[in-house]
């Protein structure tokens, strides 16, 4: 029987197979834990993580989807703040559903495209 963790493993792999990230157009990665939402904009040739962001970094009393979408709102301002305005979507094993959506959707809305 394969764990929840094992099964998240496998296709976190399976994404990084495919998706990596340059200078010019780096990997938001995701990372989702049971309290908080973090990202990183990282440039995987050179092994750099070109700026963070996290939701304890963020002010707010609202539920954990509003404070994701935030947490991507601010990336977006960071990334802005670097000269970059695209960049590669790495959800990380997780589903593209919840707060993960909603990071990528305050991402979009405050101007990167993915």
């Amino acid at each position: 029987m394969i764990s929840k963790l094992k099964s998240r493993r496998r296709i976190q792999k399976r994404i990084r197979k495919k998706v990596s990230g340059v200078s010019t157009k780096p990997r938001l990665s995701v990372f989702r834990s049971n309290k908080a939402i973090s990202c990183q904009l990282i440039d995987d040739i050179n092994g750099v993580t070109l700026a963070s962001a996290s939701s304890t970094e963020v002010k707010s009393d609202g539920n954990k989807s509003e404070i994701a979408k935030q947490v991507g709102a601010l990336i977006a301002d960071k990334a802005k703040a670097i000269g970059l305005d695209a960049v590669k979507f790495d959800r990380g094993g997780n589903l593209y559903h919840g707060r993960v959506k909603s990071l990528a959707d305050g991402a979009r809305e405050a101007g990167l495209n993915f």
